[in-house]
């Protein structure tokens, strides 16, 4: 794919996803459940989401903290969404937007307690983005990441053509965390993002704005793409789907393994 088709491309794919609460598979109340289980926190932590999008989960963080989150995405569309939903919601005086690249954070190192990341960080992989974001921690600070997984080592051979293809580095829950380990944390849990949610807060509203659009060459491939994900989907939800990882820093980075 060129760059000015590669340009076209996420144009295309931001603008299927405008005014979507969710740009891209996630639940409140799963969050909210599984934000309960993090006990170690200071009262009013340092919050970073990363990858945020419109703000669904850096507004549920705001909330339940009541502390400051700083939310960071590459879309000015979205950081301008979030803006506007800050607002509506009484929340701005808690939301510091950054439009910018979270692989490049110019943060000082352990300058965040609670690191959330939804489905953001495949974009660096997996790994890249633990080590990327581990100092950025405090000591025992926390990293709730979202990431798909492999549910299983023997998935059907659709399905692994597929996510070879679309991204050849993901791993199974078994191998995440060994990552997570190798990166400097040890592991609170894991919990998968139930396959429901997917459709009734992202797939469904997906569709619907699909629709709705002036169909385009760059809009008709992606949108092609993403019919081809959800029929996928549909047939083998059982074997892969979201994992979030709950992190806690171990400051102890293990050294590289060469061969």
């Amino acid at each position: 794919m060129s760059i000015d088709s590669q340009v076209e491309y996420i144009a295309a794919l931001i603008d299927l996803h405008r005014g979507l609460d969710c740009k891209g598979p996630g639940d409140s109340d799963f969050s909210r459940n599984l934000l309960n289980t993090l006990s170690t926190l200071p009262p009013k932590p340092r919050i970073a989401d990363l990858g945020c999008g419109s703000g669904t989960a850096a507004l549920l963080l705001a909330h339940h903290y009541q502390s400051t989150v700083r939310a960071v995405d590459f879309s000015s569309v979205f950081i301008d969404e979030l803006k506007a939903r800050a607002k509506q919601v009484g929340l701005e005086h808690l939301i510091v937007p950054i439009c910018g690249d979270m692989a490049k954070l110019d943060w000082a190192e352990g300058s965040v307690d609670l690191l959330w990341s939804e489905g953001a960080a495949y974009n660096l992989g997996f790994e890249q983005a633990l080590k990327l974001w581990q100092p950025l921690l405090a000591e025992n600070g926390i990293a709730v990441i979202s990431e798909m997984s492999w549910f299983t080592d023997n998935a059907p051979e659709p399905a692994i053509a597929y996510w070879q293809e679309a991204y050849p580095t993901m791993g199974t829950e078994a191998e995440n965390i060994a990552r997570a380990s190798h990166a400097g944390f040890s592991v609170l849990s894991t919990h998968r993002l139930p396959s429901q949610t997917w459709w009734a807060n992202y797939y469904d509203p997906l569709r619907e704005r699909m629709q709705k659009m002036a169909i385009t060459p760059s809009t008709q491939a992606v949108i092609r793409e993403i019919e081809e994900e959800m029929q996928l989907f549909e047939h083998f939800s059982d074997f892969y789907g979201y994992t979030f990882y709950s992190l806690q820093t171990t400051n102890a980075v293990l050294p590289e393994v060469t061969a």
